[in-house]
């Protein structure tokens, strides 16, 4: 009872982190969708730019993170409020990495993007190259601590940081991959988006292969949801002469966290029914 309880027989939660079922994929993508949407409209339709931006973005991240690795059990509120703070910060790290001043990557008719420095400019392949190195070192790290990679398994404050630490990395990195396939390899937002949904469908075939770890699986996809987030994001939002619907980051915004809280407040319930139901047991 210290660290599990049962929801029903031979399945169980963590008190900390919520257990990995279709809802969770669902509010994941929202949330991904969303930090794209956000970041960008914080960064380019603000044009608060995307140095400021991520400073701040990053500094609401810390406060979130604070807040979760200081609660006793899992909270549907705190869990995905920093998942959400990953995703937006997340979006404009990597459009920090990854672009500069140039015209492509500014508002139409704008000159500048903000206070500060208006980007690195190391282009997609740097960025991602340079993500993807961090997140394996993390992973290296995580595997010589001897600690669990299976998300309900994780108890310790150790091991929330480990795992904190690679959602950040790779929301930062399924950013840099969405933009590309978005921006740079042809596909377009529509043509990334049915890309990514290929692969997501290739990793649900795979986990009823025996063979292949469902912790490789999950680690994959929940990496490969950004990327689609991004793609999504983008296709919600650019103007229709890049391909994209052209909806708006606030109206989008707008409606992704309506659907997020909406998702929160039924998994909050559920929370507190289970907890009712297995007191009541007790």
């Amino acid at each position: 009872m210290d660290t599990h309880w049962m929801q029903s027989p031979g399945k169980y939660v963590m008190k900390k982190l919520p257990e990995v079922t279709l809802t969770f994929w669902i509010m994941k993508v929202a949330a991904t969708t969303l930090g794209e949407t956000a970041g960008d409209l914080f960064a380019q339709t603000l044009k608060i730019g995307y140095f400021l931006t991520t400073v701040a973005l990053f500094l609401i991240f810390l406060v979130t993170l604070v807040i979760q690795l200081a609660s006793k059990r899992y909270n549907p509120f705190f869990y995905w409020t920093v998942i959400l703070s990953t995703s937006m910060a997340g979006t404009t790290m990597s459009d920090f990495m990854n672009r500069d001043a140039s015209a492509e990557y500014l508002p139409k008719g704008a000159t500048s993007l903000g206070w500060g420095p208006q980007g690195l400019g190391l282009g997609y392949p740097a960025g991602a190259a340079i993500l993807i190195s961090i997140l394996i070192a993390i992973f290296v790290i995580w595997k010589f601590t001897g600690l669990t990679f299976a998300i309900r398994d994780i108890d310790t404050f150790r091991g929330e940081a480990l795992f904190w630490s690679a959602i950040l990395v790779s929301n930062t990195l399924g950013t840099s991959l969405g933009d590309f396939l978005s921006d740079s390899s042809g596909l377009g937002y529509s043509g990334g988006v049915v890309l990514i949904t290929a692969l997501l469908a290739l990793l649900l075939a795979l986990k009823y292969v025996p063979a292949v770890p469902n912790v490789l699986l999950f680690w994959l996809a929940f990496v490969l949801t950004r990327p689609f987030g991004a793609t999504a994001g983008d296709l919600l939002t650019k103007p229709t002469t890049k391909g994209g619907l052209d909806l708006g980051t606030v109206g989008s915004s707008a409606v992704l966290l309506a659907v997020l809280f909406g998702f929160m407040g039924w998994a909050h319930l559920q929370e507190r029914r289970d907890t009712l139901a297995m007191a009541s047991v007790s």
